[in-house]
């Protein structure tokens, strides 16, 4: 079946079941790879992006329920890689292995547009479900500290 789906301001027709996940049609039928695949049952949160500004985890969210709405993956948050939290991400060296990275980010930029300057408290709660195997946690709230500094949400 033909979807029609608004991604990074662009849209794409793709001939697909409308209950596949959304993560498969990112990464397979769009060639957008950098939405990641990490638990299957929207408990990791490594393949956030967001969906008319609300993060959405996409490996359980069916493609006909993007359809007439507005996708936003980590390749659409910046043309030029410089909305505030990536460039904060960057700068405090975040990253170890990288893998939940654009999860993580998609998610931080979600709660900068929501709340410019973010306590510790509003941080935790709302990056609580997104995990990091590598325990980066202390980086990602003072990048996202950081990205509120720089002007938050873009």
């Amino acid at each position: 079946m033909a979807l029609t789906l608004n991604v990074n301001g662009k849209d794409y027709t793709v001939d697909v079941e409308p209950e596949t996940p959304l993560l498969w049609v990112l990464r397979d039928n769009m060639g957008l790879t950098g939405t990641k695949y990490g638990c299957g049952i929207a408990r990791c949160g490594a393949c956030t992006v967001h969906m008319d500004g609300q993060p959405t985890r996409t490996c359980n969210t069916q493609a006909a329920n993007a359809v007439g709405k507005k996708v936003i993956t980590i390749e659409g948050l910046s043309a030029d890689s410089k909305h505030p939290i990536q460039v904060a991400w960057v700068e405090l060296e975040v990253p170890q292995c990288g893998w939940c990275q654009s999860g993580q980010i998609m998610a931080a930029a979600a709660l900068l547009a929501k709340r410019p300057r973010p306590t510790d408290a509003d941080i935790d709660a709302e990056m609580e479900l997104n995990l990091c195997r590598c325990g980066t946690y202390q980086n990602i709230r003072a990048a996202i500290h950081r990205a509120a500094a720089l002007g938050g949400a873009r």
